[in-house]
């Protein structure tokens, strides 16, 4: 009879890591019902919520990154990373891990450093097409390297990298629902041509200026709008459409929970380029109008998006660009039929099925030893 198994996960920081380490957890607990997971992220970032939230225990380490623009107040970041160590140290050894498992980000450094002097297998998955400066660290001491992206030997031993894709919200994939009745859902028009705009959660604030900007523009287009401010913006924008005067084809949501309907209601979307939303528009085979996000780490939105922009699968805007050339493209490319088509089609050639239970087989594979 095989010993239990039992699996070390780490990471966070962003739903961009956790999410892919949820699923992957989850793969591995479908296949090993009895499979003991231990979750380890950093004190104070989401993943602390996220994933007891997913019913997964996690233990904090007091880690975060160095302050490139305050030196001195690295000082205290040292300290920071020793103590995150020798916690990682007695988490490990308490838990006993067959294998480890970093999604990116502070928390993964500290516990794959622990497990790898241990001797324990470690896996790590990156999300994005440019690397993280976490995962290009551990990628010496990892045992394999599950990537989303063509060309990733630029950073990893090319013997290790595993093409798997990254794991995505099963309810956008399998959304059954026609497009008709997605429209109908959100009150639209169900034979009128939609434009969704997503900027995740919390929102996007230059993808809702683009759309506060030209509320003229939006009321006199031949097509309809569901349109997620995100919470943080949500009242200023429903402010802005109150002053403006009715819009009928407008729809403005702060959170939208249902992301499957929301996607098949749509002829085009406009969104971030986070790695985890690129990969379901490459599932589902959507038209989208990529506007990365400038303030994250390496601009590596910008490297996502255009691994798309090569290959004629999505269109760029440029962020500084958006409040004056969005929507003009936006509604231009809703209307030409055949450039939709074959953005769908080309989008759609970049979709890697079922990434989670790939990546669970590599990680029980390390666990028992059959690299």
């Amino acid at each position: 009879m095989e010993k239990e198994l039992r699996v070390i996960i780490s990471g966070g920081g962003t739903g961009g890591h956790i999410f892919p380490a949820v699923s992957i957890a989850n793969a591995i607990k479908a296949k090993y019902p009895s499979a003991k997971i231990q979750f380890v992220g950093a004190l104070g970032r989401m993943e602390m919520q996220r994933v007891p939230a997913a019913g997964y225990d996690i233990k904090g380490l007091p880690i975060c990154g160095f302050d490139r623009k305050h030196l001195l107040k690295n000082i205290a970041v040292l300290f920071k990373i020793w103590k995150s160590e020798r916690m990682a140290k007695k988490i490990v050894k308490d838990f006993k891990p067959m294998v480890a498992v970093g999604v990116g980000g502070y928390a993964s450094g500290p516990t794959l450093n622990v497990c790898a002097s241990m001797g324990i297998p470690c896996l790590i998955q990156e999300q994005n097409s440019y690397a993280g400066v976490t995962n290009k660290l551990l990628a010496k001491k990892a045992s394999k390297i599950c990537v989303a992206y063509e060309g990733m030997e630029r950073f990893f031993p090319a013997d290790k990298i595993i093409m798997t894709g990254n794991p995505v919200r099963q309810n956008v994939v399998d959304a059954t629902i026609s497009k008709e009745d997605a429209r109908a859902k959100f009150g639209l028009d169900p034979n009128k041509k939609t434009i969704l705009l997503v900027g995740g959660s919390l929102g996007a604030r230059t993808i809702n200026e683009s759309m506060r900007q030209h509320l003229d523009k939006v009321k006199n287009a031949d097509v309809q709008f569901i349109w997620q401010t995100g919470k943080y913006y949500n009242a200023e924008m429903n402010q802005a459409v109150k002053d403006f005067g009715d819009i009928p084809n407008l729809k403005v949501l702060d959170f939208i929970s249902d992301m499957g309907a929301a996607y098949r209601a749509a002829d085009l979307v406009i969104s971030r380029a986070g790695a985890s939303s690129i990969s379901e528009f490459c599932l589902i085979g959507k038209a989208v109008i990529l506007v990365p996000s400038p303030n994250v780490a390496e601009d590596h939105q910008t490297k996502n998006a255009m691994a798309l922009v090569d290959k004629d699968a999505a269109i760029y805007v440029k962020d500084a660009d958006a409040p004056d050339k969005l929507l003009d493209k936006a509604l231009e490319i809703v209307h030409d039929d055949a450039k939709l088509a074959s953005l769908t089609e080309n989008i759609k050639k970049l979709g890697l099925k079922d990434s989670a239970d790939v990546i669970a087989n590599e990680v029980v594979k390390l666990a028992w030893g059959k690299q």
